[in-house]
């Protein structure tokens, strides 16, 4: 509340919390990005730490907290940090990927600084630069809503995160190596459950602890790259809460598919036998299934978890019947005040509908990925930072892709692939895939209505079959193998946003692009300048900076 002075707090280990009047709080954090190594599959590797933390530390925020982090780059290659599912309002600059930040120089640092305007909920970070993620980097980020908003459930006991990831004993440079030299990744060599994998030789620490009658809250990520990992409790349902970013209407599940780059929160009850009890991660839609097991132990609990673990199911059209059930709980209040309900996008006009539909190519010996013909390559200057300073005709073209490709994809196109968007439009994409495996998709700046998925392709009749009452506003959605997904969504937030394939290895080769949302005013309203501590670097280098916005 303006003019109330808020007290200087200190956050033990994750940070300085500073308060100054008439301000929302602000949360200081200081990170040393560097190599390190560890043995999460029992073979020692090399592994990206952050303050010597795999997987590195957790974010815990409050809505519309101000988060100033200071991240030092001591690995030997540029580094950069995306905060998935923030939404950066009006703030692009600090998105961190490729497209609107030169990266961070080893030997470097520079200081994000971003506010978690009006959200709340379960998120991760992750590096983008390479292959970095598939080496460690990512962590959990959430933000709590503040007290004075209700929130759907009773308060937990506790409040737990637990990072799911596939994983490789290759480093990430040998793997960038492959998809350079033109070949695929292969499968992971297991499944980590927050950086580790139990033995079950009664050794094993607990990675949470349970007291018996309470309830608990746990935010389950997949910060992954490849595969979905299904997610269980031994002897232990899990109700829904939230989901990216929004309560959701609250349905009991014994297990739960998470898609890479997806975020779910559930609750548990303490309500067994005391004792221990594995929770477990395993592949899906896979030949071969990999498992990970993290153990979760009463406080009073006598005796091992059973080595009978839960079974996984099978196929995908369990899961897509997992995703039909997930709802919007529309009396809920979410950041502000107001119920998530009163926004009523299935009573909106679309104005533009743009569908995506990846593909592959190995011409000339190169693999490539794409999103309607074109494999996006990132230019040495920043999409974002070309267009800002006046020479985007320089760095790429826009709207290089139609909104509606061609039945048949010919030769895949490599550029840079930027669309222009017209600001506050509501606009429906669809993305459609064509292909054998599975895909997942991020939305950067924003959260979207995801209306709907079903098999086969997209036709404008398909929309009779739409959810425009209580579909979840999220910033992930999977498309299953020869399906198609639908999400709805109001360009309202001005910057260069990022679509990308969360399957990193085909978003390294090309399988995203970035929307470019310009406000016609050019208002300090609508979007922030380019910050004072702004790494430039490409073809603005020594330019003079451009007039800032005003109001």
């Amino acid at each position: 509340m303006a003019g109330v002075m808020i007290m200087v707090l200190l956050c033990l280990s994750a940070g300085t919390m500073l308060g100054v009047q008439g301000e929302d709080p602000y949360l200081f954090f200081t990170w040393n990005v560097t190599y390190g190594t560890r043995s999460p599959l029992g073979v020692p590797q090399q592994v990206i730490l952050i303050n010597d933390q795999f997987p590195g530390p957790n974010i815990n925020s409050t809505s519309n907290n101000n988060i100033v982090l200071n991240v030092f780059n001591n690995l030997d290659e540029p580094f950069l940090l995306t905060w998935s599912g923030v939404q950066q309002r009006k703030n692009s600059w600090q998105d961190g990927v490729l497209g609107t930040n030169c990266p961070i120089l080893p030997g470097t640092n520079f200081t994000y600084h971003f506010q978690v305007k009006d959200q709340i909920g379960s998120y991760i970070y992750y590096p983008t630069t390479g292959m970095h993620r598939a080496a460690g980097g990512f962590g959990g980020l959430r933000i709590n809503s503040r007290l004075l908003i209700p929130v759907p459930y009773a308060d937990p006991e506790d409040d737990y995160t637990v990072i799911l990831n596939d994983w490789y004993t290759s480093s990430h440079a040998t793997l960038r190596k492959y998809l350079d030299d033109g070949r695929s990744l292969a499968r992971p060599t297991g499944v980590l459950i927050n950086g580790k994998n139990a033995k079950g030789d009664g050794k094993d620490e607990p990675l949470f602890t349970m007291k018996p009658g309470k309830t608990y809250k746990y935010r389950i990520c997949n910060a992954g790259i490849k595969n979905t990992l299904n997610f269980r409790i031994q002897g232990h349902t899990m109700k829904l809460v939230e989901m990216e970013g929004s309560h959701v209407v609250q349905n009991v599940y014994e297990a739960l598919d998470v898609h890479v780059g997806q975020c779910f929160s559930v609750l548990v009850t303490a309500n067994q036998a005391p004792k221990d009890y594995y929770m477990v991660a395993s592949t899906r839609f896979n030949k071969q299934v990999l498992t990970a097991k993290g153990i979760i132990r009463y406080t009073n609990g006598k005796g091992p978890a059973s080595p009978e673990l839960p079974e996984a199911p099978v196929g995908w059209a369990w899961s897509l019947n997992q995703f039909r059930s997930f709802r919007w709980n529309l009396t809920a209040s979410a950041a502000r005040p107001n119920p998530q309900g009163s926004y009523h996008y299935g009573s909106i006009n679309i104005t533009r509908t743009i569908k995506l539909v990846n593909s592959a190519s190995r011409e000339g010996g190169k693999l490539r990925y794409a999103l309607n013909g074109v494999s996006h390559v990132d230019p040495e200057t920043p999409l974002k930072i070309a267009e800002y300073f006046g020479i985007a005709d320089k760095v790429f073209k826009y709207n290089t892709i139609k909104d509606m490709p061609s039945a048949k994809i010919g030769k895949v196109v490599t550029q840079p692939n930027v669309l222009n968007q017209t600001f506050r439009n509501f606009v429906e994409i669809i993305f459609e895939n064509h292909e054998k495996s599975m895909q997942s998709y991020h939305l950067d700046g924003y959260s979207f209505f995801a209306v709907a998925i079903e098999p086969g392709t997209w036709t404008p009749e398909k929309r009779k079959n739409y959810n425009l009452l209580d579909a979840v506003s999220r910033t992930t959605i999977q498309v299953f193998p020869k399906s198609w997904a639908a999400i709805f969504l109001t360009f309202d937030n001005a910057g260069m946003w990022n679509i990308r394939s969360e399957m990193w290895e085909k978003t390294y080769l090309g399988q995203q692009l970035y929307v470019s949302v310009l406000s016609p005013e050019l208002s300090l309203r609508d979007e922030y300048n380019i910050p004072d501590n702004a790494l430039l670097c490409g073809k603005v280098k020594g330019l003079p900076k451009p007039k800032p916005y005003t109001i």
